[in-house]
């Protein structure tokens, strides 16, 4: 059998239903609810002209990549050096010509594959951490059995629809290999959507090898099965490594998620209206060039902002400016006909405490209302992204569990309006014993398993435990009676034999 026909045999069987312990839930939110808009059209129209005139009259500077400028020049752009400058409009009418509103990731189990974009809400894990924290481990770098962990979580959390990227960065590992073991951890462990390696080309070269052997040679180069983040070296920067990555994602098929990363006072100015007009230039170069190598390839244009303490330069989370600038950005992404990426559990806490909740939450109800389609960091994020805490996770999946049910809007069919229960009932009765209640107590609220209801008396009589401590059970519950989702012998097989080939064909380094 010759190696294409073992690679489109072993596909189809890595894309098989998977029954055998697969975890159920929901593969995505569908939103029945509007999303809210804090800016009218005029106002979005003047930001969409402020963001052409930063492309025509400034310019991005593109990095070492002579490549990805002489695409642009090709386009109709004009270049001096490494300055590029793009004629008003051309960025957007490439991106709207051939870039669609909503396209499939698929998963390796199809009834995980996710619908990005439209009404849709897809949840993530937080990316990037060196560290992580817990209770009983505190802060320490982060190794790769932390990041099989988190993958065996987010497989386990019902309500969250994907298995992300780097999770948090297994530091035991060498740089330049560890991509291979974060990339098969999210194979093996679980049977998710998941997102390739960015650091370098050859890395994302690599992610699409390892994804062919899983779903086959033909069925990648023709449909999503990697979402990849690529971000800008704001501000008005790209650099090779980004485009470069891009430009093999691109060429692929596969979707670039092109988001700015943006400290507002130090990478921008300080108003949200121009961090705004700033951050959509940005990420319609990103987005042209993808269409320019492969129209059609699916792109999603991102924003990630935060503030900034102008006292002590710390980037600041759950602030009122960046929840405008996540819903300035979804209306920006809406008419320019992509989905959108924003908002997640942001915070600046070092622990699971008050402050990690309410700047969190102020994060995420934010993106939700907004109208997020991929909510990148909803679960995990402290310390304004540098460690990825246990317990967090659970709190924050718990919180993504309350906005799927939120998103799914106010029944009224005629079991919601429940006029049985209230002719039943009368005047100065109570309903808990009604035939209506009795049918739908079970499913009538959402249940947390973080929250504690009960009475001061019953809390301390279970161990007066607070909701970190009740997480760090949770997670370590979870871990105990974690079951892998069944996956094809002969797939991981020829995994683990592409990995131990192209780990010793370099040699270890730790140079990014």
């Amino acid at each position: 059998m010759t190696e294409e026909r073992k690679t489109r045999r072993g596909g189809r069987r890595g894309r098989g239903k998977i029954t055998a312990k697969t975890v159920k839930r929901d593969p995505y939110i569908i939103r029945k609810i509007p999303a809210y808009e804090i800016l009218g059209a005029a106002d979005l129209a003047q930001l969409e002209y402020n963001a052409d005139t930063i492309l025509e009259e400034i310019g991005i500077d593109i990095k070492e990549d002579q490549e990805s400028i002489d695409i642009f020049v090709a386009a109709g752009a004009t270049a001096e050096g490494e300055r590029v400058h793009f004629p008003r409009g051309m960025c957007r009418e490439i991106i709207q010509k051939s870039a669609p509103g909503i396209f499939t990731q698929y998963a390796r189990n199809p009834e995980n594959n996710v619908e990005i974009g439209g009404m849709n809400t897809v949840l993530v894990p937080a990316y990037g951490s060196p560290f992580v924290y817990s209770r009983e481990g505190g802060r320490r770098y982060a190794k790769i059995e932390d990041f099989r962990n988190f993958v065996k979580l987010a497989y386990m959390s019902p309500a969250l629809h994907h298995s992300g990227g780097t999770i948090c960065e297994p530091v035991d590992l060498p740089v330049n290999k560890r991509h291979f073991d974060m990339i098969y951890s999210h194979i093996k462990y679980s049977d998710k959507a998941f997102m390739g390696s960015v650091t370098a080309p050859e890395r994302a070269e690599d992610s699409i090898s390892m994804v062919k052997i899983v779903f086959g040679d033909d069925f990648v180069e023709e449909n999503c099965v990697l979402i990849n983040l690529i971000n800008a070296n704001s501000p008005l920067t790209f650099d090779s490594v980004m485009l470069g990555a891009l430009k093999v994602y691109a060429r692929h098929n596969q979707c670039s998620m092109v988001s700015p990363f943006i400290v507002a006072g130090a990478m921008s100015p300080v108003t949200v209206a121009a961090v705004a007009a700033q951050s959509l230039a940005e990420g319609m170069v990103g987005m042209a060039l993808a269409q320019l190598i492969r129209p059609g390839c699916p792109v999603i244009y991102g924003n990630f902002v935060s503030s900034m303490s102008m006292q002590s330069g710390a980037p600041t989370f759950g602030t009122p400016e960046a929840s405008q600038l996540i819903n300035i950005g979804a209306s920006l992404a809406r008419r320019l006909g992509v989905p959108f990426r924003s908002a997640g559990g942001f915070n600046a806490a070092k622990t699971a405490d008050a402050q990690a909740a309410y700047e969190a939450a102020n994060t995420l109800q934010a993106g939700l209302l907004a109208g997020v389609n991929f909510m990148l960091h909803t679960a995990g994020w402290l310390e304004g992204g540098l460690a990825m805490g246990y317990e967090k996770f659970i709190m924050d999946a718990d919180q993504a569990g309350m906005m799927a049910v939120y998103a799914k809007g106010v029944s009224m069919d005629e079991n919601a309006q429940a006029l049985d229960a209230t002719r039943e009932v009368g005047p100065g009765k109570h309903f808990l014993g009604c035939a209506h209640t009795q049918v739908n107590f079970k499913t009538a609220f959402f249940t947390s398993v973080i929250s504690d209801n009960n009475s001061y008396e019953q809390w301390v009589e279970d161990g007066s435990l607070d909701a970190e401590q009740r997480a760090e059970k949770i997670y370590k519950q979870m871990l105990a009676n974690y079951a892998p989702p069944a996956l094809d012998p002969e797939i991981d097989a020829r995994l683990i034999t592409f990995m131990e080939t192209r780990k010793a064909s370099f040699e270890d380094s730790n140079i990014s």
